[in-house]
């Protein structure tokens, strides 16, 4: 399942200059939804988004599957919390 924020960092990496051919870190993807949003905020990344999806709508497919694939690997361990094991 998708979530908000699953999207909107997916958004930020399709506008970004990262590409799957380049088999980027976790630590890049992260780096690369960071520049991407600062840079042009979550608006500005739909639009961006939205354009190439009416202009070039095979390619946006495939690079958008990347993306969300991407910032879920990426991010997954976000908000985990390790409890310490019992003695």
């Amino acid at each position: 399942m998708t979530t908000t924020i699953d999207a909107i960092r997916a958004e930020a990496l399709f506008v970004s200059c990262l590409q799957a051919s380049q088999r980027p870190e976790p630590e890049q993807v992260r780096d690369a939804v960071e520049g991407s949003l600062r840079k042009l905020g979550a608006d500005e990344c739909i639009t961006r988004v939205a354009v190439e999806f009416g202009e070039h709508p095979d390619i946006a497919v495939r690079r958008m599957c990347w993306c969300l694939d991407a910032v879920r690997s990426a991010f997954a361990t976000e908000g985990v919390v390790s409890l310490p094991k019992a003695a």
